[in-house]
């Protein structure tokens, strides 16, 4: 018996067979892959495509790239700080000759030189004490760390508002410790080694808070504050000036000596103040430095890092306020010392460690132009106010040359 095998045709299949074995035989359509299998040209699930990397795959230069910008930041951190340890050592040499000069220059040539430094710490008796000790140290001191605070005063003050023009003696923070100590000059004379600082103190809190009372508009706007300080610095002189035709002939020639700005007259009273001043001025700029780093990235920024923005504001405010004051209740408004010594601290050694500097440029600003009002030929003997304002007002008004160009579109 012959058996034979039927074929059958695929196209013609059993209606009765099951669906899932129709699916066995059934061919995928064009362009997709069988199941189980992974279409032409794509690569199998978990796998990169042909010429890419797998998902959280790191090439392999990546690691030497982020080693070669980690080691060009610590070079260059390095760098800062050695440039700011060469800027600070000509500082503090530039520092010690400019007190020596002072002291040496200033008319002392019928002590003998034997006794120049044991009577510079009080160590001698007769003409060189008076000479060395009650006239010179006290000036050259005084000159040092009122300086030290105007500089610190105007690096805070132009970090915070971000203004190179916001500085308490364009302000008027300066202007307003001159009234309060002026008032205590004229009519308290008896008290003005006590009472000059207080009242200074007192003076230029008030201008501030009317400051930044007047010139807030759902902030403060820099700008603003500027003229306003301005306006108000004209209103404090204008007080001042009239004290001044209240009083007698004698206490105006004081009066004004003071207001120009002069070291001339300084005792062991005044530096002693300006010492204690400088001492708890500079630790609070200290402590202030994170916050006014973080302030310069913004208001919200700093909130996010975890900055207290309003109490840090007002801090740095007062601790600027506070030592303008206290320069200038000792040594009278020296004009544009804080408005220079940020910008050249700055230049120097960069944004971030200029406040740190910045005090120290300042002394030297005022201590060499008391060197010059004292020696220099056909002006001397001037008050430093003069020749500090003879350096800082044409780098005032450059200044103002160059943001209104930057401002103009």
């Amino acid at each position: 018996m012959t058996t034979t095998t039927l074929r059958q045709d695929p196209e013609k299949r059993d209606p009765r067979q099951p669906d899932h074995e129709k699916g066995l035989r059934r061919q995928a359509p064009q362009g997709e892959a069988p199941q189980g299998e992974a279409p032409q040209g794509q690569a199998p699930q978990g796998e990169a495509p042909q010429g890419q990397e797998p998902a959280g795959h790191t090439p392999p230069s990546a690691a030497p790239d982020r080693t070669g910008t980690l080691t060009r930041l610590r070079a260059g951190r390095r760098a800062r700080r050695r440039r700011t340890a060469l800027v600070a050592g000509i500082l503090t040499v530039l520092l010690v000759a400019l007190t020596a000069a002072s002291v040496l220059l200033g008319g002392v040539g019928r002590v003998a030189p034997a006794d120049v430094l044991p009577a510079a710490f009080g160590l001698r008796t007769g003409l060189a004490d008076y000479m060395i000790f009650q006239l010179r140290m006290p000036r050259a001191l005084a000159a040092l760390l009122a300086g030290a605070l105007f500089g610190l005063a105007g690096a805070l003050y132009q970090r915070l508002i971000r203004n190179p023009l916001a500085t308490p003696d364009i302000v008027g923070i300066s202007a307003g410790a001159a009234a309060g100590a002026i008032t205590v000059l004229l009519y308290a004379p008896a008290a003005f080694a006590l009472g000059a600082p207080l009242a200074a103190v007192g003076g230029s809190f008030l201008l501030l808070a009317a400051v930044h009372a007047l010139s807030w508009r759902g902030g403060v706007d820099t700008y603003r504050l500027v003229l306003v300080g301005i306006g108000l610095s004209a209103v404090c002189t204008a007080y001042t000036n009239y004290l001044l035709t209240a009083a007698d002939e004698q206490s105006i020639a004081i009066a004004m000596r003071w207001l120009i700005g002069s070291v001339n007259g300084a005792d062991w009273d005044g530096v002693t103040t300006l010492a204690v001043g400088l001492a708890i001025c500079l630790p609070a700029a200290a402590l202030l430095h994170r916050p006014l780093q973080s302030l310069t990235l913004g208001d919200q920024l700093a909130t996010g890092l975890g900055t207290r923005v309003a109490p840090a504001r007002v801090a740095a405010l007062l601790v600027g306020a506070a030592a303008a004051a206290l320069a200038t209740s000792v040594v009278g408004p020296v004009g544009f010392v804080s408005l220079v010594s940020g910008p050249i601290a700055q230049r120097l050694v960069g944004e971030d460690r200029a406040t740190a500097l910045a005090p120290a440029i300042g002394a030297v600003l005022v201590i060499a132009a008391d060197v010059l009002a004292q020696n220099a030929p056909l002006i001397s003997p001037v008050p430093t106010g003069v020749l500090t304002a003879l350096l800082g007002a044409p780098y005032f008004v450059w200044l103002i040359l160059r943001r209104r160009q930057e401002a103009t579109p």
